[in-house]
């Protein structure tokens, strides 16, 4: 447990308190104005938000599509002339996770894959598509993302 003091314009501690509670979990929020009395003091209690549990490659993609059949979809949702892009999360968690059983499949054969940099690249896309504000290894995010998705459709 740590404590953590911020001065800041007395507007913006909503947003702070905010952004905080989303980053440790947090206590109380006590406020107190600064002695100049143009700036607000906030004091929170604060611990590291534990770990989220992150399934194994093994346990995200048991029961998905082959990898061919994976590689399919994507490619015919990519080729449909409605296909807008940026929206479209399906798409994304699906290209993330065959990008990464790709580097995967090649880490196992002892190779060194540029899938390796696409897989990554491609599921930090998908954590800014769904503004997630956990830190931790983008691959990891995309297997528990997936995992979800393939589970509860």
């Amino acid at each position: 447990m740590f404590e953590i003091r911020i001065i800041c314009d007395p507007a913006d501690t909503d947003r702070i308190t905010t952004t905080l509670g989303a980053a440790f979990t947090t206590g109380p929020v006590r406020q107190a104005p600064t002695r100049d009395r143009t700036r607000a003091r906030l004091y929170v209690t604060a611990e590291h938000t534990p770990e989220p549990e992150w399934p194994t490659p093994e346990q995200a993609y048991t029961g998905a599509p082959s990898i061919a059949r994976e590689t399919r979809w994507c490619s015919e949702h990519v080729d449909n002339p409605n296909y807008d892009g940026e929206g479209d999360r399906e798409f994304w968690i699906r290209w993330a996770a065959l990008l990464d059983r790709h580097a995967l499949n090649a880490r196992a054969r002892g190779r060194r894959s540029p899938t390796e940099a696409d897989a990554e690249h491609v599921a930090r896309h998908l954590m800014d598509i769904d503004g997630a504000t956990v830190i931790c290894d983008p691959r990891h995010y995309v297997r528990q993302q997936y995992h979800r998705w393939l589970t509860h459709p």
